[in-house]
């Protein structure tokens, strides 16, 4: 099937103009300055005392922890963004009419497994595109777009890191070129999102830049994993095993959504 992209945009942004949309964003904000708040903190600990101190005054967002502390909340921290997308994928991949509810079972169901499929599998993607993008550029597109589904084979699909790469390898063919446009959207975003950081950054503001950054990284990225999430429904119910367009024949009314 031909991936319908402007289709996927409208009801990507309907998903997330939901209860489900607002509490997704609420826990990636959190994970974002939470992170920000860890690097800050163990860095700072680590830094000769002078040093600290200098540094410290524009740092941002920093924790009066201990340096160890800052790097266990880091780890602690990037195991619950695994959790976070194996949720965000089960919650955005579902009906339009389940989308004004959160059931904790989004949450619990095989999470340990889907879990460390996650990050096993998220630490090879980011290798191979990485350095696809260090092969003259268009290898690393061409990678990310075909592993753009991978969060939904973990999630939605109970699929392991094997299965889950070579399912979203599948799901991508014959659409390459359209998952293309949402991987270099997505790079479009970390860098407008990094000159409005440096920018704050330059006039004294570094607790502002961080949070500035966090809020609006937040809110452009669970956007575009509304869309993600649409384009895998249209894909995924055109393909062999799919739901037969179940979910995609109860699309997002934006006007009918409720307030969060």
């Amino acid at each position: 099937m031909a991936l319908q992209l402007g289709q996927a945009v409208s009801d990507g942004i309907g998903r997330i103009l939901t209860k489900t949309g607002g509490i997704l964003l609420a826990g990636l904000l959190a994970i974002q300055l939470v992170t920000q708040a860890a690097v800050n903190t163990a860095v700072i600990g680590y830094l000769p005392p002078e040093v600290a101190g200098r540094f410290g005054e524009s740092a941002g967002l920093v924790l009066p922890l201990p340096a160890e502390a800052g790097v266990a909340l880091l780890a602690a921290t990037l195991l619950a963004s695994s959790v976070y997308f194996v949720a965000l994928s089960r919650a955005l991949a579902r009906p339009a009419r389940e989308l004004a509810s959160f059931p904790a079972e989004l949450l619990t169901r095989r999470v340990g497994r889907a879990t460390l499929s996650m990050v096993v599998g998220g630490f090879v993607v980011s290798i191979a595109v990485t350095l696809g993008f260090a092969a003259l550029f268009f290898p690393g597109i061409f990678l990310a777009a075909s592993f753009l589904f991978f969060v939904f084979a973990v999630g939605v699909e109970d699929e392991g890191t094997i299965g889950a790469l070579k399912r979203s390898w599948a799901l991508a063919r014959g659409n390459r070129l359209k998952l293309a446009l949402l991987v270099v959207l997505s790079g479009g975003i970390g860098g407008m999102v990094g000159a409005v950081g440096s920018v704050l950054d330059l006039v004294g503001l570094g607790l502002a830049s961080e949070v500035a950054v966090s809020v609006v990284t937040s809110v452009l990225f669970t956007a575009l994993y509304g869309v993600i999430a649409a384009a895998y429904l249209q894909l995924r119910d055109d393909s062999p095993g799919g739901s037969g367009g179940s979910v995609t024949a109860d699309p997002i009314d934006a006007s009918s959504t409720p307030e969060l």
